[in-house]
């Protein structure tokens, strides 16, 4: 009970800046006089409302009645049309802290929910972290805490050499090709210059790895730019500017208006008389709404330079939950409670706040926004790690390759042994001196080991290095046309697509599960009333018109126009009657409503400058835009809230200022799924109004008082939620003088306890939070951004699994799941929401059972020809974060893995940025899926980086996301075109790309192959050193570069009508082993049509070996030019110019290189070229070659056609009954395997 001297009253953030009007306290004796007048009083001005309204201003704010900072969050009702199965433990688990320490490979990492208080446990000594305030030195005297300079680059001067060959060395090819330079040195098997064998892999090297130190370079200045930036720091009794890397843990720091926070500080006072300061979490969680933190009273009075604070903050180990923090301060020999209320962390900004005072309890490595920051991964893409594997293979041809080839050798050096002194082009002994000597012989061994190893480096083009050269080109051709793609052209924030990883182009092609954030990024984070049930009546907007067009939506203060920044829709109908007075019930009961909306809240009302200067806009702040909407409705509707002090909130009632004492204040959690205020009002009556979720809020309404009522509620609740609006429901009733005595002393003693003060507090709200009558209930709309319904839609025809992962509140996330059409009313819900092991098991164990039983009865139904509805059984688990705290890192993430692989969908709630990236993990680690993450948010950032894509929305949520991406655009709706159209494209030109790279130069290693086989195995060749050169340069290299950036198997308008066509690289239909192994035995059989032909054509004849190698040397490039050409779907002009360009150009070259005199083989070319056999053998190669291919592919076009040659032929033809067998004939998009 509370002494008769001591105020009432709970204060609730105020306006910065805003005047104080005078008012007197209510004391407990005058509680009496409350009850006497229950009435409002009529004919008041509105001065005389706010004067004479006698309400405590000098008030005297306890350390243990401040706010939670938990918002409220609008609930969706519950649909009748929608089976839901709910998991809820009952036991609440504690984690030691220890558990959510600095664990690099954690994931788990949300520790508390918001039901799950942190000041419910004693912090123990040896988990404790002990700051003394003012004193850095004795704080970090036993404990090496981190320092406050932070680095996110990747390399330092001493290990980027070392780091960055290691990581390029990642390509198999490269360390090939290094070793084939290295034998080059040695000079027995010196076969080519020993500068030029180095020359391009150092090249390629040196490239790459200017390229990274450029990058890491700009890291580096920006780690620098960070580190030495400057705060007011605390020194000798004075605030000081320092570098913020100088700052030390136990520091008090000084922040201003608009500043950053350079570390985590717990807030010890505020320019704000009550201790409120507003931050700004954008870097944090992705939220652009200003949220509320509080100092301790303790400390609000306290001047640091006047007097020493002096003090010892027990709190936690640096852990990554940023809903959570768990302190105890002792301070003046008290002892007080800290929590997620009184810090603020690193990268938030003072907003609206004049300024801060706080001591550092965190610094550096240690805060919880770098312990959410994972490292920047080097991600390479699914085809070139596959690609690594073909190489290996190719690897072990070439050894096949030189083994035959020495063996060979010796078989024949061993036959031969006794010619071998003598035999012309061999000849063993050295004649030219007087002593005769072995020249340049070995021995037999050894003669075999270097003819294995001068095999390896004529044959070495069988791994071919330009493969990568030319994969770069095309993929910033293809970068070039993604980023002009008008499509995915942003007006509203006028961006373009942005391609930051350029080596990952394909992997939009083989997507199978797609992780989305929520808010910036299925929404535009914009709620819009729509509609009202009040006291049982639908005011539904039918003939809505928007305020603006409307007489009186605005309000005059101290000579000022004052109107709501945002436009909301009002009906007609229901604004007359709010504008009629309180002469009947139904208007009493409308007033109240509206009443409700304006001041159950934690808004905070801001006036902004416009061209007019006696026009101002009142915009609204909140954690909540589901707030800011219904306090923009009211205000529509004329009850403005234009003023928030310390304790009191001041509304213009239909021209009237009234002043409401907020008495108190419970905020919403996820247990109570409702939020309160205690309201004292101008009529001396104390009221409590109440809204929430309909689940919870149905169960403390007063059913006896308006039974009707409820009823027509409950049927408009169900209407408003069936066409996707989030609503909630609104209750009050008013409290007596003792039951305002008996709540303010309970609240008391509930707000000062220091273990489980969350289960106290739910207690005392739910007493006062009962026999509510009902008033009514809204509606409101989500503003998605535009396409998204249909986009998730395309997404999954196109046979990927969408997750949504929101740190949002349940209900929340699953309103959005239904607007956004990613919830369906056949789906049935798994809800699992758990707060302990064990709980989590026995759910995930049931809802095994439930799925299990569920897609049976699927089973069951399709082979009995049951009805299509009874077939289909769609999943979607819904859980929350609490439940993976206790799931991720640990033996439940199988059965997690398992649920979740048997459900259509899944919504993740409440879930902190790492664990974001651990259920990234949990999917990528298990299965062969490709993952894509999308998010506009600095909270997304580690999901983005885990992905195996990573895509930033450039929205309003800060430029974390961005910069963290691989790649990123203005709207969630151009996933589409990015994935299904040039997703699609670039995964088909870069396999088949690879496919005809290893093509191209296997068919000339084993023509040298053959040709060795016939040349007494001395590794000597036909061809010309030139074009032996300029084969993979000039004569084959371009037509792959441009078919590569321009081939288009399929048109757009194709891809996006029929998204089931992306599932070929899905199941990876362009480039795989079997492909390999097909194009490789082709590949010996045009080997052997170019040799082999012009060999017995000329067999016998006079025809030296030189013009033998030029004819050789254009059969092999007509071919495999003409094979491209027969692959080419869609021709350009400069398609043309390339193929058919490369072949006139190998022409010339080679008879260039043959009309010099001082190169071997002058003249061979026009010798060769005279006679009419060596065209009809190039005709007879063209033929013999490309024949069983040209074969196969009729056969596979008429008899055996898959998705792409349906979806072409139906473009080529425009058959509309193709197009229908199309459909019905494309294959079915199977989950991935396990790995």
């Amino acid at each position: 009970m509370t002494t008769p001297q001591r105020p009432l009253l709970i204060p609730s953030p105020r306006t910065p800046g805003a005047p104080e009007l005078p008012y007197t306290p209510i004391y407990a004796d005058q509680l009496n006089s409350i009850s006497q007048n229950p009435k409002p009083s009529s004919g008041m001005d509105s001065n005389s409302q706010v004067d004479n309204f006698s309400v405590p201003d000098n008030i005297t704010l306890n350390s243990s009645s401040q706010h939670s900072n938990s918002s409220l969050q609008s609930r969706t009702s519950g649909r009748n049309s929608r089976r839901e199965v709910s998991f809820r433990g009952n036991s609440v688990g504690e984690l030691n802290s220890s558990e959510l320490g600095i664990k690099p490979v954690r994931h788990g990492s949300r520790a508390e929910s918001e039901g799950l208080s942190t000041s419910q446990k004693e912090i123990n000594d040896e988990d404790a972290r002990l700051i003394y305030i003012t004193d850095p030195i004795k704080t970090n005297e036993h404990f090496e805490f981190a320092g406050n300079s932070i680095r996110t680059a990747k390399y330092s001067f001493i290990t980027f050499l070392p780091r960055n060959l290691f990581e390029q060395f990642h390509r198999v090819a490269y360390i090939y090709f290094l070793v084939i330079a290295i034998l080059n040195q040695i000079p027995q098997l010196a076969v080519f210059g020993r500068g030029v064998s180095i020359l391009p892999l150092a090249i390629v090297l040196l490239v790459t790895a200017v390229k990274d130190a450029y990058e890491d370079y700009r890291r580096h200045l920006s780690d620098k730019t960070e580190n030495n930036r400057l705060a007011w720091v605390l020194v000798n009794d004075h605030f000081q500017q320092k570098k913020w890397k100088d700052i030390r843990v136990g520091e008090i720091m000084k922040i201003a208006a608009n500043d950053s926070l350079p570390c985590d500080m717990v807030l010890l006072s505020t320019s704000d008389p009550t201790g409120v300061a507003y931050v700004q979490t954008i870097n944090l969680d992705g939220e652009s709404n200003l949220k509320t933190r509080y100092a301790k009273q303790e400390t609000q009075t306290k001047n640091p330079e006047k007097e020493k604070i002096s003090g010892l903050i027990k709190c936690e180990k640096p852990n990554r939950n940023i809903y959570g923090f768990q302190a105890n301060m002792e301070i003046d020999g008290k002892r007080v409670s800290l929590g997620p209320s009184n810090i603020v962390l690193r990268g938030c900004e003072l907003k609206n706040t004049a300024w801060a005072v706080g001591v550092a309890v965190h610094a550096g490595r240690e805060t919880k926004a770098m312990l959410n920051s994972s490292g920047a991964p080097s991600k390479r893409s699914r085809l070139e790690t596959q690609m690594n594997r073909e190489i290996i293979i190719l690897s072990f041809f070439l050894v096949a390759l030189c083994t035959i080839v020495s063996v060979c050798a010796g078989v024949w050096l061993r036959r031969h042994r006794d010619e071998l002194d003598t035999m012309p082009f061999y000849r063993r002994k050295d004649y030219s001196e007087t002593e005769v000597e072995n020249y340049h012989y070995y021995g037999w061994g050894l003669e075999i080991l270097f003819t294995f190893l001068m095999s390896v480096i004529v044959f070495q083009v069988m791994i071919p290095i330009s493969l990568y050269i030319s994969m770069e080109l095309v993929r910033v051709g293809q970068a070039y046309f993604m980023i002009r793609d008008a499509v995915m052209y942003d007006a509203s924030s006028n961006s373009r697509l942005q391609c930051r990883a350029l080596n990952i182009n394909e992997d939009l092609g083989q997507i199978k599960y797609v992780f989305s954030d929520k808010t910036g990024t299925l929404t535009e984070n914009k709620m819009e009333f729509q509609c009202a049930s009040i006291s049982g009546i639908d005011y539904n907007g039918g003939m809505a018109i928007y305020q603006d067009e409307l007489v009186g939506y605005s309000v005059q203060v101290d000579g000022q126009v004052l109107r709501p920044k945002m436009k909301v829709k009002v009906d007609p109908e229901l604004l007359n009657m709010t504008r009629s007075g309180k002469h009947t019930d139904q208007d009493r009961h409308i007033w109240d409503f509206f009443l409700a909306l304006a001041a159950c809240n934690t808004i905070v009302p801001l006036t902004l400058e416009t061209a007019d200067p006696a026009v101002r806009l009142v915009d609204y702040q909140g954690e909540s835009p589901d707030e800011q909407a219904l306090v923009y409705a009211a205000a529509a509707y004329g009850f403005m809230l234009i003023k928030r002090t310390s304790g009191h909130i001041v509304i213009d009632v239909q021209g009237e200022r009234q002043r409401f004492n907020v008495l108190g204040l419970h905020e919403f959690d996820s247990d109570r799924k409702r939020m309160s205020v205690i309201l004292g009002c101008p009529d001396n009556s104390v009221k409590v109004f109440v809204k929430g979720a309909d689940t919870s809020m149905f169960n403390i309404i007063d059913k006896s008082l308006s039974l009707d009522i409820i009823g027509a509620t409950e049927a408009h609740l169900h209407s408003y939620s069936s066409t996707g609006l989030r609503t909630l429901v609104i209750g009050m009733r008013e409290l007596s003088a003792s039951e305002f005595e008996q709540w303010q002393s309970s609240y008391e003693t509930a707000s000062t306890a220091l273990i489980g003060r969350a289960a106290l507090l739910r207690k005392v709200a739910g007493n006062v939070e009962s026999n509510l009558r009902i008033l009514g209930a809204s509606g409101i709309e989500d503003k998605l951004q535009q396409g998204v319904p249909e986009a998730i839609e395309s997404l999954r025809m196109a046979g990927m699994k969408v997750w949504v992962l929101t740190g949002d509140k349940q209900e929340t996330a699953i309103s959005i799941g239904y607007s956004s059409k990613l919830l369906t009313s056949q789906m049935a819900q798994i809800v699992i929401n758990n707060k302990s092991r064990e709980s989590c098991r026995k759910s995930l164990e049931d809802a095994l059972i439930l799925s299990h039983k569920l897609l049976t009865d699927s089973v069951v139904a399709h082979d009995t020809g049951g009805s299509s509805e009874a077939e289909a059984h769609p999943l979607a688990l819904i859980i929350d974060g609490t439940s993976l705290v206790h799931i991720l890192d640990s033996e439940l993430e199988e059965q997690l893995f398992q649920l979740s692989s048997r459900c259509t969908v899944v919504l993740c709630c409440r879930v902190a940025p790492l664990q974001k990236a651990g259920i990234v993990a949990l999917i990528k680690n298990r299965t062969d899926g490709m993952t894509l993450a999308i998010g506009d948010g600095a909270n997304d950032v580690s999901m983005i980086q885990m992905a195996d894509v990573g895509i930033g929305i450039s929205g309003q949520e800060g430029r974390q996301a961005v910069m963290a991406s691989d790649f990123a655009m203005g709207q969630f709706r151009f996933l589409v075109p990015l994935l299904l159209v040039h997703g699609h494209w670039n995964y088909q030109r870069i396999s088949y790309m690879i496919l005809y790279n290893f093509y191209r130069n296997a068919v000339l290693v084993f023509i040298l192959f053959w040709y060795v086989l016939f040349t007494g195995y001395t590794l000597t060749t036909a061809m010309t050193d030139w074009s032996s050169m300029l084969y993979s340069i000039v004569y084959t290299a371009v037509p792959t570069i441009v078919v590569g950036m321009l081939d288009k198997d399929l048109s757009r308008k194709t891809l996006l009508k029929y998204p089931q066509l992306y599932g070929a690289g899905q199941r990876e239909e362009g480039y795989n082993t079997t492909l390999f192994w097909v194009t490789m035995v082709d590949t010996v059989w045009q080997s052997v049509a170019i040799f082999f032909l012009p060999l017995l054509a000329y067999w016998g004849s006079t025809i030296d070996i030189s013009g033998l190698g030029d004819l050789w040397t254009l059969a092999v490039v007509i071919l495999v030019n003409l094979q491209l050409a027969l692959d080419v779907i869609r021709w350009y002009w400069i398609t043309h110019a390339a193929i058919w360009g490369s072949i006139v150009a190998t022409f010339i070259c080679v008879i260039i290189i043959d009309s010099l005199p001082s190169l071997f083989g002058y003249w061979a070319f026009f010798e060769i070229a005279g006679t009419g056999l060596f065209w009809l053998c190039l005709l007879g190669i063209v033929v013999a070659g490309l024949l069983p291919r040209f074969v196969v592919k009729v056969f596979t076009q008429y008899y055996r056609p898959d998705d792409i040659l349906i979806g072409r032929e139906a473009e080529k033809f425009g058959n509309p009954t193709a197009l229908r067998n199309g459909e019905i004939e494309m294959n079915p998009i199977f989950d991935p395997p396990r790995r």
